[in-house]
């Protein structure tokens, strides 16, 4: 089984005034194709900083990663967005879907980037898996949040990405509709064969994925196996 994300002694600091904070450690390892693979770790630990890093959202001080077999570093700018527009997907805690498109819109605009033909229909299709086809014409703001994190699925999953970042999906989700949406998630994922990456605090839901890797100040702490095996 080929490798889609491999991760390579990376490090990455911030300042904060006269400070150096060290957010990420030497961290390193590797995620197969098809694979589904949680991040876990208390506040503070890196977890998203890693996953920007990973997609290549931002960049390292240290340390490598190969993504899709493409080594980020040595990507212009352009390269990382045109990697990202072809192979990666993203579900935000907050959703991040654009106010003054509906639905729909915001489902096919990877497909309409991509300049894939007849995205509408596709749209509608993952409406519909997603149990929101009827109000595919409705904006953010006329849906619950559960709702618009629906739609944030059908978009991630509308260009048929081969990799998924998950941040915290079920974040500002209460506990029944984070449970349908993570139903949701794993559902499409499988039958998309998707590669899978969630940032969680939920264990849970890091349970769910085939492997766990556990952050602690900024360090792999473990990479495990998990029964879901």
């Amino acid at each position: 089984m080929s490798k889609i994300l491999n991760v390579s002694h990376l490090g990455k600091s911030y300042t904060s005034g006269s400070k150096e904070l060290t957010v990420l450690e030497d961290v390193s390892f590797s995620i197969n194709e098809g694979e589904t693979f949680a991040i876990v770790g208390p506040s503070g630990s890196g977890k998203t900083t890693l996953l920007g890093l990973c997609a290549g959202l931002d960049r390292p001080d240290t340390g490598t990663v190969e993504l899709c077999g493409r080594d980020l570093g040595g990507l212009t700018e352009d390269g990382l967005a045109l990697l990202r527009n072809q192979e990666v997907g993203f579900i935000f805690q907050n959703f991040q879907l654009l106010p003054t498109l509906s639905a729909l819109e915001n489902v096919v605009v990877p497909l309409e980037l991509q300049g894939i033909k007849n995205p509408g229909s596709i749209g509608m299709e993952l409406l519909d898996k997603v149990g929101l086809k009827n109000r595919f014409h409705h904006y953010p703001s006329q849906l619950s949040g559960g709702e618009q994190q629906r739609v944030a699925l059908a978009r991630a999953f509308s260009a048929k990405p081969s990799i998924l970042f998950a941040d915290e999906p079920t974040g500002n989700l209460d506990q029944e509709t984070g449970d349908k949406v993570v139903k949701l998630l794993f559902e499409l994922n499988e039958e998309a064969g998707t590669t899978l990456v969630i940032v969680t605090h939920d264990m849970e839901l890091a349970r769910r994925n085939q492997r766990i890797l556990r952050l602690k100040g900024g360090k792999v702490f473990s990479n495990e196996l998990t029964a879901s095996v």
